[in-house]
């Protein structure tokens, strides 16, 4: 992109409090994309293989309480939503019930050793599994170039903030985040816990509405595929360059899909930054045009 053609919040005029990200940053354009739900169930998958983090959710979650899983899974939405597009007063609000939550929340090893669900090597396993996946389906799927996934990286340590991380230890780039996996993969492996929490994912949501239940446990399914080699493995799937191809070329195919398909109805922070990104591309391609 040449100088001409850049473009800020700024441009856009007094648009109001657009809290962490705002509709130049990479965040927003990625998170807006419904391709990204399969992210959300890679996220769930890949963070299930911490036995320490897994346990502990075990032992203070409704995840595997099947009549409480739905309500907790829009809670898990509602807080992604609010801190991807809410005001910087919504962020902090939403930030500050989170982290009062995890500090009351403790499990114990088999051995008796106290899991606080706070600590931050919990903390940044859960954040690391996310941004991963989030960034590894987006590039994937088309949805961002390689620049563009460094840049979406660096941008979610203010994400990472939010839940109480040192910014000084989370990954600003797809490297660091590579070089975290490298060091935590060791401790790795799927738990009997783990076992009962992804059962839970595949089958449709008790109180969830029909068409999404049976959504979710699809999308489900197709996430397990997008995962690393090593972490199929772990849930005994093959681990093939084959399998990596075959899907990479179908994230492509249906990000194209769903860029054919309206805008599905959302709440109104999520369709203000729809209106916001697209107005900042029409400025970019108008300045692009101009600079001919």
């Amino acid at each position: 992109m040449t100088g001409a053609a850049a473009v800020t919040d700024d441009d856009l005029g007094d648009v109001g409090d657009l809290g962490l990200f705002g509709p130049t940053s990479v965040t927003w354009r990625v998170q807006l994309e419904p391709v990204l739900w399969v992210a959300g169930m890679r996220a769930l998958l890949l963070q299930s293989l911490h036995p320490q983090v897994m346990r502990a959710t075990f032992q203070n979650s409704a995840l595997f309480d099947p009549k409480k899983a739905w309500p907790r899974f829009q809670r898990t939405v509602g807080f992604v939503g609010t801190r991807t597009f809410g005001s910087r007063a919504d962020v902090e609000e939403a930030g500050s019930r989170v982290r009062r939550l995890h500090s009351t929340l403790r499990g114990r090893d088999p051995d008796g050793t106290e899991i606080a669900l706070d600590d931050p090597e919990n903390l940044l396993w859960v954040h690391n599994a996310e941004i991963d996946s989030y960034v590894d389906v987006a590039r994937r799927a088309g949805v961002v170039d390689d620049a563009e996934a460094d840049a979406y990286v660096a941008e979610s340590v203010r994400a990472a903030e939010v839940v109480g991380l040192d910014p000084a230890i989370v990954p600003a780039s797809r490297a660091e985040l590579a070089a975290y996996f490298e060091r935590v993969r060791p401790r790795l492996r799927l738990t009997d816990e783990a076992r009962r929490g992804v059962g839970g994912l595949l089958t449709p949501q008790p109180g969830a509405p029909t068409g999404i239940a049976l959504t979710l446990s699809s999308v489900a399914a197709i996430s397990f595929s997008t995962l690393p080699r090593w972490a199929r493995r772990m849930y005994g799937l093959p681990g093939l360059p084959t399998t990596d191809l075959g899907v990479t070329l179908a994230l492509r195919a249906l990000y194209t899909a769903t860029t054919l398909l309206p805008d599905i109805p959302a709440p109104p922070d999520v369709a203000r930054a729809r209106r916001l990104v697209r107005e900042a591309r029409e400025v970019r391609e108008a300045r692009e045009s101009r600079a001919g």
